[in-house]
């Protein structure tokens, strides 16, 4: 039979690579006190590592870099949103990349939480959590917000054909139309660029695609 231990540590193992977590995300099978001295142990095995306090994640190695995997930071995002039962979304710079709209790394990366206002430090990399009013966060989709996020700091002079065609590819039609419709009271040159999106025929795409790749 296996040990509290091994069930987690297997619970574990079948998350996705990066996958980051903490005490409570085992609280609906096991009692708090048995997942302390199961992660504690763990722990000291070097089976898994600690990040930041309370929240962990499994030791990866690189085989080509021979040493250990740095934290996947929207993973413990993820880990800390569950732990505190935050609502959050990628913002700034954050959000750009997240959309494919920005290829460089941030240097920081920032959500919106309705959560309170934290930074923490993980390996060198500041991670800010900054708490959003709530007409920020107010919209049906988390897609919604995300994409404002995105395109109010990508700014309007920066909207052009490119930028819809990567939209484009992000979601299919049928959840732009959402997206529109949920960010019907954004900010008036937001929400006609969503609209835009929307509203690209897909042969509409494949033009500024083939345009775009012409270009290139």
């Amino acid at each position: 039979m296996k040990s509290i231990k091994e069930k987690i540590l297997q619970r574990i193992k079948k998350q996705k690579a990066g996958y980051a977590f903490s005490a409570k995300d085992f609280l609906d099978e096991f009692k708090r006190y048995e997942v302390d001295v199961a992660l504690s142990t763990l722990a000291k095995e070097g089976v898994i590592r600690r990040i930041i306090p309370g929240i962990y994640d499994l030791v990866r190695q690189s085989e080509l870099l021979g040493m250990n995997v740095a934290p996947d930071l929207y993973c413990v995002a993820e880990a800390l949103a569950r732990k505190f039962n935050w609502r959050i979304f990628p913002s700034g710079n954050t959000a750009l990349n997240h959309l494919g709209l920005s290829t460089q790394i941030p240097a920081h990366i920032h959500f919106l939480t309705d959560g309170p206002s934290r930074t923490y430090d993980v390996e060198g990399m500041a991670m800010v959590f900054k708490h959003a009013s709530q007409h920020e966060l107010l919209f049906q989709h988390q897609e919604s917000v995300l994409v404002v996020q995105a395109l109010k700091a990508l700014g309007k002079e920066h909207l052009n054909a490119k930028v819809i065609t990567l939209l484009c590819r992000k979601y299919p039609t049928k959840l732009w139309k959402k997206i529109s419709k949920d960010t019907s009271k954004s900010c008036g040159w937001i929400h006609d660029f969503i609209q835009i999106v929307s509203e690209q025929g897909e042969n509409d795409i494949m033009r500024k695609i083939e345009a775009i790749d012409d270009e290139e």
